[in-house]
C-alpha cells in the first residue's frame, strides 16, 4: 500500500504492527505522531503570513498558529515589535497606562496575543508564524509532510504503539528510523536554506 493518502498510511501501520486488535486505535496513534511533529518540526512549508486590522489591546492569533517568526506594523515604515515576557508586559503596561499610542511591543496571553501599548488608532498588522501541520482525517487525506517525508509519519505513529506493545523489541527499531527520518528532514531544510548560494567560513580572530 503506497504510504501517500491517509487510509494507505493506516493500512501500512497495521501491516507492521500486525495486531488486529489495534486496528480500532491507530488513527489515535497518527494524532499523537502528529502532536509530536508540531512541537518539534520547524520547516519553510509551515511559515504562514497574515495581515489583519489592529485597534485594540488583544487580537485572537490564528487557529493554526504554533510560534510566532515576526510581527510589524505596515506604517509608512514598517515598525516590528518586540518580543516581551509575560512579566515584561506588566511592567511596560503600568508605564504607559492610559497612553493609547503606536505599539511597540507584543506578548503571547493564551490564544491572543497583546500589543503594548494599546493602539490609538487602526493599523494594519502584518505577521509571519510557523502555523501547524494540518491533521490527516478521511476527509483531508494527505498534507506536505506526508507527502514529503512518509517515513515520519510512519514511524511517528508506530512509536506511539508503544504503551500497546510494551517490550516487543521493534520499538526501538522505530524509534531510531523516526529519529532518521527526521534528521533527514532538518538536513533536508538546511540545505534548502542555503540553496544557490555558498557559505562563507569567517575565520575566528583572537
Amino acid at each position: 500500500m503506497a504510504l501517500d493518502t491517509y487510509s494507505g498510511l493506516k493500512t501500512s501501520i497495521a501491516d507492521w504492527i500486525n495486531r488486529d486488535d489495534l486496528t480500532s486505535v491507530i488513527p489515535s496513534f497518527i494524532v499523537l505522531a502528529e502532536a509530536t511533529f508540531n512541537r518539534t518540526i520547524r520547516t519553510r512549508d509551515m511559515v504562514q503570513r497574515a495581515t489583519a486590522s489592529l485597534d485594540t489591546q488583544y487580537t485572537e492569533l490564528p487557529a493554526d498558529f504554533l510560534q510566532m517568526i515576526n510581527i510589524q506594523l505596515n506604517t509608512a515604515t514598517p515598525m516590528k515589535l518586540s518580543f516581551v515576557s509575560n512579566e515584561q508586559a506588566d511592567d511596560l503596561r503600568s508605564t504607559y497606562f492610559a497612553a493609547a499610542n503606536e505599539p511597540k511591543y507584543y506578548s503571547i496571553v493564551g490564544q491572543t496575543f497583546e500589543v503594548i501599548p494599546s493602539p490609538g488608532g487602526e493599523y494594519t498588522v502584518e505577521m509571519s508564524y510557523y502555523k501547524k501541520i494540518p491533521a490527516l482525517s478521511d476527509s483531508n487525506t494527505s498534507n506536505w509532510l506526508l507527502a514529503k517525508s512518509p517515513a515520519m509519519y510512519l514511524y511517528g505513529a508506530l512509536v506511539q504503539s508503544a504503551p500497546y506493545l510494551r517490550d516487543d523489541d521493534r520499538i526501538t527499531t522505530w524509534g531510531t528510523l523516526y529519529k532518521e527520518a527526521f534528521n533527514d528532514l532538518m538536513l533536508e531544510e538546511q540545505r534548502s536554506n542555503f540553496s544557490g548560494t555558498t557559505p562563507r567560513m569567517r575565520a575566528r580572530s583572537y
